[in-house]
């Protein structure tokens, strides 16, 4: 699940937000679990832009998932085993939510030897 922050929102309060709109899902962040910057993204119309991508850990407090705002078909719990089909990128999400690693994972590219 994805969502942009909101101008002013706090960063774990929109991944909050976002969890609630979308599932109809109380959830409350844990710890910031990994940061990178996503692929590219081409829209219909052209355009082109790429993301910070900020990913939580988030725990369950109350409610059962649903399509709470169109956004969606279908939201359900499914068991780690029985994962439904989806990116490399959601699935290396979730390999960091899980992750006993309490540091966020993160991308580092060093600069090349002589460049700035």
């Amino acid at each position: 699940m994805t969502g942009i922050i909101d101008p002013g929102e706090e960063p774990a309060d929109a991944a909050a937000r976002e969890i609630l709109e979308e599932t109809g899902i109380l959830a409350v962040p844990q710890r910031l679990v990994m940061v990178h910057v996503t692929d590219l993204v081409t829209y219909d119309n052209g355009d082109q832009t790429q993301y910070l991508d900020l990913v939580f850990r988030c725990g369950w407090q109350s409610g059962v998932p649903h399509p709470a705002d169109g956004e969606n078909t279908a939201v359900d719990w499914f068991p780690l085993n029985a994962l439904p089909p989806m990116s490399d990128d959601i699935r290396k999400r979730i390999a960091a939510a899980l992750s006993s690693e309490q540091a966020a994972q993160y991308v580092f590219s060093p600069p090349s030897p002589g460049g700035t």
